[in-house]
């Protein structure tokens, strides 16, 4: 049996920082993180059409932030801001705090994990062949700028009766370089004849330290 390591959480305060910033002791943290949980959910599934990449929370003394990261901030915005605002007053009311939304663009969609696996979900919801979902993705992600793409999908492949795992992948996928910079997500395709797990990879190429970064060559030299 494989060892598996979570992509992001192998490289969380080497390239990567974390979704939820705040500190808590004994019963207060188990109480916020299940707040948290919540709050997820809650976004999600009223922003579904927005398309919800992640979403970030902040905590501080007297104030809640959550940051929605969206493909379309105008669905989550709302006219003359409506919708956020209304967003903002429901949260309010689960957690009994004050609460800020902030919204942020994802700027690609396709080089964004998330996003692409509930697009390949959706694909394979409308009965899509899993291949042609799969490169479709696979193809949009790199003339976008990727240089790598893995996808994995799992399951009831096509209505077969026995479950299986394909995978399609392009250019390259260092998982195992701590500075690489790798997207990661799993999302999940619920079919009539059963559940389908998606798993994308997207490497965007590698985040370089300060000591690591070489030294410019065109600088001048008086004589």
């Amino acid at each position: 049996m494989g060892r598996k390591i979570h992509p992001i959480g192998f490289r969380l305060k080497i390239n990567r920082d974390w979704d939820a910033r705040w500190y808590a002791e004994g019963n207060r943290y188990r109480d916020l993180l299940l707040e948290d949980f919540d709050i997820r959910r809650f976004v999600e599934k009223e922003l579904k059409p927005a398309g919800v990449s992640k979403v970030e929370i902040e905590r501080h003394p007297n104030q809640v932030q959550v940051t929605v990261f969206t493909a379309k901030p105008g669905i989550v915005i709302g006219r003359k801001g409506e919708s956020v605002k209304k967003l903002r007053q429901t949260l309010e009311t689960r957690t009994g705090k004050k609460v800020k939304v902030e919204v942020e663009e994802v700027e690609k969609p396709d080089l964004d994990a998330r996003l692409v696996g509930e697009n390949i979900a959706m694909q394979l919801e409308k009965r899509i062949g899993h291949s042609r979902a799969m490169k479709r993705a696979i193809g949009q992600a790199l003339r976008q700028g990727a240089l790598g793409v893995k996808i994995m999908v799992s399951g009831r492949l096509g209505g077969a009766e026995m479950s299986r795992t394909e995978y399609q992948m392009e250019g390259r996928v260092p998982r195992n370089t701590l500075r690489s910079n790798i997207d990661f997500a799993r999302t999940e395709a619920y079919t009539g004849y059963g559940v389908i797990g998606i798993k994308v990879w997207i490497y965007k190429g590698d985040i370089l330290t300060e000591m690591e970064k070489p030294e410019p060559t065109d600088v001048y030299v008086s004589q």
